[in-house]
């Protein structure tokens, strides 16, 4: 299947893994994904190169408008820098985002931002987070950046137990 030329999209990692040449010709990725990819997949190196990629980065405004939202939907403690790459990118094409990723459907579904999935149901509702001790369950101010640890979100300066991100109900 090839893609609809009209229709613009950005594609996550994981439709880069395992999206056929065919069906990735003409789609947006940014170029730390492939640096990423080859690091992951290097067998997969021949084949994206010959899928006819766009490999683009964001402008600044708009990667900034990806950092605001991951800010205010405390999407950003969950996030990797290539994600919020992503997001900026299909902000800056104003294109389609293609992601198993529920965090960035959460926030493309946040910003109004359409998006698809690869291979998943997808969500089904938007989420906002806060980032709460384990412990005395005080809530700390979102990351100003992605986490290069995902799952590691530091400690409580008050009581020095773990920090973990909670779905605000």
């Amino acid at each position: 299947m090839t893609r609809n030329l009209v229709k613009k999209e950005v594609l996550d990692t994981a439709a880069l893994i395992s999206w056929p040449v065919g069906r990735m010709k003409g789609c947006y990725a940014t170029p730390s994904q492939k640096i990423e990819l080859y690091k992951i997949y290097p067998k997969k190196e021949i084949e994206i190169e010959s899928a006819d990629l766009i490999w683009l980065e964001s402008d600044e405004k708009s990667f900034q408008i990806a950092t605001k939202l991951a800010e205010e939907t405390g999407d950003m403690a969950g996030l990797s820098i290539i994600d919020l790459g992503i997001l900026a990118l299909s902000i800056f094409v104003n294109g389609t985002l293609i992601t198993d990723d529920y965090r960035l459907q959460n926030l493309a579904k946040n910003a109004g931002i359409n998006w698809e999935t690869v291979s998943t149901d997808g969500i089904t509702k938007i989420w906002k987070w806060e980032l709460r001790c384990t412990a005395c369950k005080k809530i700390h101010a979102q990351p100003k950046k992605p986490n290069p640890k995902k799952s590691d979100w530091g400690i409580c300066q008050d009581c020095g137990s773990k920090l973990k991100l909670k779905k605000i109900e």
